[in-house]
């Protein structure tokens, strides 16, 4: 197979472990633990070219590139990642890693359990995103980057980020937040709830121990994306995409498949079932609904935001509902307050809150734009 000019290439996975224990904030400690990353572009001789890339939900490591030549799809993020794109490998070094607690290699809910030699299921601690982004710094320090250039990120991604400008001021330069939040509503967070429920009461989750039992909690974790798909997409695309088109042309007063979006939703949901661990999802959504910096800052966004010293972009989309440009915009509201640099852009699309992993033009503009001008900030020291 021959790759897109613009593209990666092949690209593999590393494994870094740490002997060092993690000391975690619900008070547990992780003796050791394991982090899945992939690498592209050149680290320079200075060091001073890092971006990391922090993934969403259900992301993962594979932000670019292929992992075969047989691969039907490159990376998650392949739209922005690679020679000449918004991120440019011909200038950056890009590291994207798997989050702990992730099922993708790095150390969660899948991976053995040192003490018992069995998977760690149900019984991996829960995470955080500060969690998250202490590992990260654990990570940089092997990789011998004392500081980003960039740490970049959407959704949850954007989270990491700004923990990042908080919690390791001195250790980034910029810090790109898209479509992301200071903190969970009480709808996104009863909208995860809604999602654990459907997998927790799943009969084949066995209390998170259905490896043991051969099985998993498959109907939970379908019905789990089925609803978590609806709020990334926006009425407009759903409208545009299915309408109230019928499979078959007419109504079949029945509770099977009627309509095409409740085909789409269906296929959604199986093909996710199969590809993410059921403990690993009930992780991330609680990472989500704890995350609120402000809250060791006596509950002030602009006094957590004040740690920070790099610039930030910050973008929203018009019709995203799951994380919609007002939370945006209370970001950047608390960084004007504080005095800190800040660049904010609401990018007018109909595709809800999954627009940050899409190849929209404008949007893809003012990424590229903005990271030209830190790639030449580097270059010219």
């Amino acid at each position: 197979m021959s790759f897109p000019a613009d593209s990666v290439g092949l690209v593999k996975p590393e494994t870094l472990h740490f002997e060092q224990p993690l000391t975690l904030e619900c008070g547990r400690t992780l003796p050791n633990f394991d982090l899945v990353y992939e690498t592209y572009g050149e680290l320079n001789a200075a060091r001073s070219n890092a971006i990391l890339i922090c993934h969403a939900l259900s992301g993962h490591h594979h932000a670019a590139g292929y992992h075969t030549p047989d691969d039907k799809r490159p990376g998650w993020w392949d739209t922005a990642i690679g020679p000449g794109k918004p991120i440019d490998t011909n200038r950056f070094y890009v590291v994207a890693v798997n989050n702990l607690g992730g099922c993708h290699g790095s150390s969660g809910p899948t991976s053995i359990n040192p003490k018992t030699g069995e998977p760690w299921g149900p019984d991996f601690p829960l995470v955080t995103v500060k969690d998250w982004v202490n590992s990260q710094a654990l990570l940089a320090d092997r990789l011998g980057i004392e500081q980003w250039a960039a740490v970049v990120g959407g959704s949850l991604g954007g989270m990491q980020v700004l923990q990042w400008s908080i919690d390791y001021p001195e250790r980034l330069r910029h810090a790109l937040v898209i479509a992301s939040a200071p903190r969970l509503s009480a709808q996104n967070i009863a909208f995860n709830e809604v999602a654990r429920q459907s997998i927790l009461t799943d009969p084949q989750f066995h209390q998170g121990h259905y490896a043991k039992h051969g099985t998993y909690p498959r109907q939970g974790l379908i019905l789990a994306r089925m609803l978590g798909h609806i709020t990334y997409l926006s009425d407009d695309v759903m409208r545009e995409k299915f309408g109230r088109d019928l499979r078959s042309g007419r109504f079949q007063f029945g509770f099977d498949v009627e309509f095409q979006v409740e085909s789409y939703l269906r296929y959604q949901g199986e093909t996710f079932s199969r590809n993410f661990d059921a403990n690993t999802y009930l992780l991330m959504t609680k990472a989500l609904d704890y995350f609120d910096p402000a809250s060791e800052y006596d509950n002030s966004l602009e006094n957590a935001l004040a740690q920070a010293k790099c610039k930030f972009l910050v973008i929203a989309f018009t019709t995203d509902w799951r994380f919609p440009p007002e939370r945006s915009k209370e970001i950047v509201d608390a960084l004007l307050e504080v005095g800190h640099p800040v660049s904010y852009a609401a990018v007018q699309t109909d595709k809800g809150h999954d627009a940050f992993l899409l190849p929209i033009p404008t949007y893809l503009r003012m990424l590229k734009g903005y990271l030209q001008r830190v790639a030449d900030e580097v270059e010219t020291e």
